[in-house]
């Protein structure tokens, strides 16, 4: 059985700066890592691997120097990574994106075994979308299923699957059968777990395979800018929260003065 995990590399935004006047990020000196919500994840789909025969496969789409982090995920325990390269999938949105990474996923189910499970993480911490997962499952005809917090059943042999979604008024368990697409939370059963010695040595010398437009064979017209009909307009960072008044009264009188507030901003 076969398992994609889709990874992003993304600039470090405890690290990022935004120009105020062109309002665009300043990535300059910015170091790149894998998307956070992607190492849950990974985590996700190792611990498949670890109770059936499950492999592996770590997909990604971006610049040549995105195989770095590849090479990093490959030390935890997956079996090989993949990249998907091209100067016509830049400028690409969550649309053309998911269009690419689909057929990055139909490439592997008939050169390397059929895909069952895609994870996800539930979104990327620099577009904060969560776009792309419903959209390879849509792409793909696969089962959807969004904010996995737990996984709490999986039978290879009948290819049902039961997890716990986080919603929010509550949790929801489903059950459904495989192939099928999951957008994975950030649980702390799903915190990555370290790399083996014998993992980290096979990483030192691994190269992922990279895969351009010419092994996907997308047309150019529905990819990159071209292909994708929305784009950034602006990125910007809030003002920051003005500070609230203290009252320095009891409390009898601390709490009309709130009710009043909030009459005059006729919240009440």
């Amino acid at each position: 059985m076969q398992a994609v995990v889709c990874i992003k590399q993304v600039p470090d935004t405890t690290q990022v700066s935004v120009n105020p006047e062109t309002g665009t990020i300043i990535r300059t000196g910015v170091p790149s890592v894998i998307n956070p919500y992607d190492l849950f994840a990974i985590e996700a789909a190792l611990q498949l691997k670890d109770k059936t025969d499950l492999e592996v496969t770590l997909l990604s789409m971006g610049p040549p120097q995105a195989t770095k982090s590849l090479k990093e995920a490959i030390s935890f325990g997956c079996d090989r990574a993949i990249l998907l390269s091209d100067r016509f999938f830049g400028g690409s949105d969550t649309l053309a994106t998911a269009l690419i990474i689909s057929e990055g996923i139909k490439k592997i189910s008939k050169e390397i075994g059929p895909v069952d499970l895609v994870f996800c993480g539930k979104q990327t911490i620099d577009g904060d979308t969560a776009q792309v997962g419903p959209g390879l499952a849509r792409r793909l005809d696969y089962l959807q299923l969004t904010y996995v917090s737990k996984i709490n059943d999986f039978n290879p042999n009948s290819k049902e699957i039961t997890v716990t979604r986080h919603l929010e008024n509550g949790q929801q368990v489903v059950k459904g059968n495989v192939p099928a697409v999951l957008t994975i939370l950030e649980e702390s059963s799903f915190r990555i777990r370290r790399s083996p010695l014998s993992q980290m040595i096979k990483t030192a010398k691994y190269e992922p395979l990279i895969w351009s437009n010419e092994d996907l064979k997308i047309d150019k017209s529905v990819i990159g800018l071209k292909g994708s009909p929305t784009m950034v307009k602006k990125i910007f960072a809030p003002e920051p929260r003005k500070g609230g008044d203290v009252l320095d009264v009891s409390p009898k009188e601390a709490v009309k003065a709130i009710i009043e507030r909030l009459e005059e901003r006729e919240v009440i």
